[in-house]
């Protein structure tokens, strides 16, 4: 114990990349902070700004877990082209954000305007590959996703139930196949019927509404909606186009020339019901969850109840009886007894590989710390949706600033120097980043983005977890509250329940039941793009498994302990961390049921990412149940009073 107790050195962090794209984007509970300020229109230039740029971000897909730039396609580009300055958090979530050829005038409504024309020579190999990426994209339904005023530009329609869904991004066309079965956008135009062909959306119908009111004072306006309809129009006139055509379809195969020409029509519309801060709340609210997560909070809080009930029954009948029995007796007495107070001469014997348990405690302290901050920030609204990129961001510095409290819990814990967490993770984002980068995604990191992140944690967290590491060597040992035998005790003839496999693996039941529910609407975000905003629930369930993680691990080992059985350090770590195995589990149960996503590339990412979340999941939940059980084991046994 005094050996496992008295050490020197850190567990160095792995790059944390993937944990907290768990959690994307804006808060529930709370106030709205969006951390930017608002942009004043004007019709008049000289009172204000009269230009609006649309912007464009990366396209995606439900059915590729591969992101790719709006220049990997063959739109219509910018002459002048710009892209803001990105953040950490942008560059590893992928986002390449860039200006767009379509500009606009403040209260300049404008129709049918041409952008550009593409065209594509039968003859010309280069224009083929063009068109069959463009094709690729269409057939795995990827999205548009548009920026105006830092403001994503929605698709509003109407599904089942006569309800509203407003989408952050629209496709770029869509299929119908060898059957005449129309696919995805093709099924809301009856007009998309030829067999094996695509429908291109080449002309967008954009709607902007504005504010002017009390906000500012009826001289300017602010921006609080932009919504359009896709379309597609074959030009009779590709030169002075009227948009009142039939559909653009383009033939699967490729045997004729082909010329696809882009248009738009704006409009401005004031609306002064919304204001400025609540901008959002269109996009929010189409997204009918709350009732569901409601439950999910009631069914975790039942779950809670239960817990605490047991552990203070345990805590306030049986185990005072039982010290108070134990205290007044004899010592010929006591040796008679059986349970839990018997092994108190071994209840504090080091465990095995030790060394590698002080490692994922440390590492575990640096993900629950991390992982708390970032969580209640959310909470509050400081990670808004406006703010791109600011929870990635905030994460990762919140790890490279967390090493010192990684490196005193190792030391004080154990002399160790292992770092095979570390070279886990980042093997496996390496191999993820490399198949991005092979394929052409934008989500791969770049070469200076990688060196950036490696200097951070070899520049800033390591130093910070070797001062850790120094400070909780400097500490006196941690002394247990009884003495440790020589010889270890011999552990009894246990039953089914009290073996360690069984209770393992019923000790991850009841956490994992918290946060199920939960977990889907996390997943979607990440895999179905869907925008995640409820971080007063997922701050909620995060309180709701540490205690039910702790009142499991307690339970258990007050359990094992009963029957004599003291190797109970490994275990508690083990017991609560086994929730991880029911997360992959629910990751693998998640992909072949709600998933539409085929090719291998993206099945590989797909499995390498969950298993990063799964490892630093499994990390977290097995820090949790160790140190209840390290604080419960302590506690018990300080006030028997043993010879």
């Amino acid at each position: 114990y005094q050996k496992f107790h008295s050490a020197n050195l850190p567990s160095l962090n792995p790059r944390f990349i993937f944990l907290l794209s768990l959690t994307v984007v804006s808060s529930s509970f709370g106030f709205y902070l969006p951390g930017l300020a608002p942009v004043s229109f004007c019709e008049e230039k000289s009172k204000g700004d009269t230009d609006i740029q649309l912007f464009v971000n990366r396209l995606d897909s439900v059915e590729s877990v591969l992101p790719y730039e709006y220049d990997a396609f063959d739109f219509c580009k910018d002459t002048d082209e710009r892209r803001p300055s990105e953040n950490l958090g942008q560059v590893l979530f992928g986002e390449r954000i860039e200006t767009s050829p379509y500009k606009f005038t403040f209260k300049s409504d404008k129709a049918c305007v041409k952008v550009c024309t593409k065209s594509y020579d039968a003859g010309s190999k280069e224009d083929k590959l063009k068109l069959d990426f463009l094709k690729k994209g269409m057939e795995l339904n990827y999205q548009h996703h548009w920026i105006v005023d830092n403001m994503p530009v929605t698709w509003c329609y109407i599904v089942e139930g006569n309800q509203k869904v407003c989408n952050p991004g629209f496709p770029i066309g869509c299929l119908v196949n060898q059957e005449g079965k129309p696919k995805d956008a093709c099924v809301i135009n009856a007009d998309f019927n030829k067999k094996n062909a695509y429908y291109i959306f080449n002309h967008v119908d954009i709607t902007i509404f504005y504010h002017s009111g009390d906000e500012t004072n009826g001289m300017s306006a602010r921006l609080v909606a932009a919504t359009l309809e896709p379309r597609s129009v074959k030009h009779s006139n590709d030169d002075k186009p009227t948009c009142d055509g039939t559909p653009m379809d383009i033939p699967a195969e490729f045997k004729n020339n082909l010329k696809v020409t882009y248009t738009y029509s704006i409009q401005f519309k004031q609306n002064d019901d919304i204001r400025w801060a609540s901008r959002w709340d269109y996009i929010l609210v189409s997204m009918p969850h709350t009732n569901i997560q409601w439950f999910s909070i009631m069914n975790s809080l039942v779950i809670v109840l239960f817990l605490s009930g047991m552990v203070a029954m345990i805590m306030l009948r049986t185990l005072h009886k039982d010290i108070a029995r134990y205290n007044q007796m004899d010592q010929e007495e006591a040796q008679e007894e059986s349970g839990w107070k018997q092994v108190h001469g071994d209840v504090f014997r080091p465990p095995r590989m030790g060394m590698l348990l002080s490692v994922f405690l440390g590492q575990g302290t640096q993900v629950f710390i991390m992982t708390f901050i970032t969580l209640f920030l959310a909470c509050l609204g400081f990670l808004s949706p406006a703010n791109r990129g600011a929870l990635m961001t905030c994460s990762v510095v919140l790890w490279v600033l967390l090493g010192t409290p990684a490196g005193y819990v190792s030391a004080r814990l154990y002399k160790s120097n292992m770092l095979c967490f570390c070279r886990i993770v980042f093997v496996d984002f390496f191999l993820m980043n490399l198949i991005l980068w092979v394929e052409g995604s934008s989500a791969a990191i770049p070469f200076g983005t990688l060196v950036a992140i490696l200097a951070l944690w070899f520049g800033i967290s390591v130093p910070l977890t070797f001062v850790g590491a120094y400070f909780g060597f400097k500490k006196p040992g941690i002394e247990p509250p009884v003495r440790t035998n020589q010889i270890p005790r011999q552990i009894p003839q246990q039953s089914f329940f009290t073996k360690p496999v069984p209770g393992i693996i019923m000790g991850g039941i009841l956490p994992f039941g918290c946060i199920f529910i939960q977990l889907f609407f996390i997943l979607n975000s990440i895999w179905s793009h869907q925008m995640y905003y409820m971080f007063g629930f997922l701050f909620l369930v995060f309180i709701i498994l540490l205690i039910t993680c702790s009142e499991a691990t307690v339970l258990l080992c007050y359990f094992h302990l009963c029957a004599e059985d003291y190797h109970w350090w490994w275990r508690s770590f083990l017991t609560s961390g086994f929730t991880a195995v029911y997360l992959f589990v629910y990751a693998v149960h998640y992909f072949f049921s709600k998933l539409q996503i085929i090719g291998v590339a993206s099945t590989i990412l797909y499995f390498g990412y969950t298993l990063i979340m799964v490892l630093i999941f499994f990390i977290f939940t097995g820090t949790i149940g160790f140190f209840a059980c390290f604080l419960f084991v302590n506690k018990i046994y300080s006030v028997l009073k043993v010879d």
